[in-house]
């Protein structure tokens, strides 16, 4: 009985210093105020992030800045980095360390990401359901939301957490450079095969979606534009293989209900370019 008693008494005492470990690797989303796992500092993931951003550069074809297409998302992203900002500053939040950049690679897949620290690729692909530069906004929007909200922090401290038993990044990559390396592309979805990719939580989504509508508003793009665009990406899955932009982005019912949730609140953001 005592020896039962004692094991007892180590459990409970282990979970305790799990939750005391936990609880202080906690942070608060910038925007919502939800707490999320965060064992990275933003230094490593801006440091990370920019490294993996110019070697992806390095090995993909980026469409040329004169090209038309490239001229949008260019654009596109300016209008919605300035609408992102202004919010932050309007609500006292913190922005540091954002070197945003936007390039369009020449890929027939259905995908856009983006990186810790503003630096976002569109595939040529995706172009192809966006339709128009509003549609392009919903998805800069949604993924600059993504970021912003450290959802991409939030997902590398889980997988630290599971696969690598809670190491701090800079050891994990000292020790196990290759299996951290794969791991943020996985998180990112940087250069993998659809159904490889680290799928964001239903909270992340909305929180995604929630934002997302209202940087486009403030970018001045109709926020009305995502539902269409969200019916057209299910149209899209349903037809054939999901689009690799669905693997972490899935088009359901619900996800189009909550966007008309959010709808209202977006639109009073929202004023027409001149």
């Amino acid at each position: 009985m005592v020896i039962i008693r004692r094991m007892r008494v180590a459990s409970v005492a282990g979970l305790l210093i799990v939750n005391s470990f936990l609880l202080s690797a906690c942070s608060t989303v910038p925007v919502t105020g939800r707490q999320q796992l965060s064992l990275i500092s933003s230094a490593e993931m801006l440091s990370m992030g920019n490294q993996q951003y110019d070697e992806f550069l390095k090995d993909n074809a980026v469409v040329p800045a004169g090209d038309s297409r490239t001229v949008m998302v260019k654009n596109v992203g300016r209008r919605i980095q300035s609408a992102v900002e202004q919010y932050f500053r309007q609500n006292n939040l913190a922005l540091s360390g954002y070197g945003w950049e936007f390039n369009l690679i020449d890929n027939k897949e259905a995908n856009a990401w983006c990186m810790p620290g503003g630096r976002v690729a569109v595939y040529t692909g995706i172009l192809l359901i966006t339709n128009n530069e509003i549609g392009l906004a919903v998805v800069m929007g949604h993924e600059i939301a993504h970021a912003v909200a450290e959802h991409g922090d939030e997902r590398m401290s889980q997988g630290l957490l599971a696969q690598l038993g809670g190491a701090a990044l800079s050891q994990a990559l000292s020790q196990k450079p290759q299996e951290t390396q794969q791991l943020w592309m996985t998180v990112f979805g940087v250069g993998v095969t659809y159904g490889a990719l680290l799928p964001f939580s239903r909270v992340q989504e909305r929180e995604a979606d929630h934002l997302g509508l209202i940087f486009m508003a403030m970018a001045g793009y109709d926020p009305n534009e995502a539902l269409r665009f969200w019916q057209r990406m299910a149209q899209q899955s349903n037809r054939s293989a999901p689009p690799e932009f669905m693997s972490t982005h899935p088009s359901d019912e619900s996800r189009i209900a909550g966007i008309r949730e959010y709808l209202p609140e977006a639109l009073r953001y929202y004023k027409k370019p001149s």
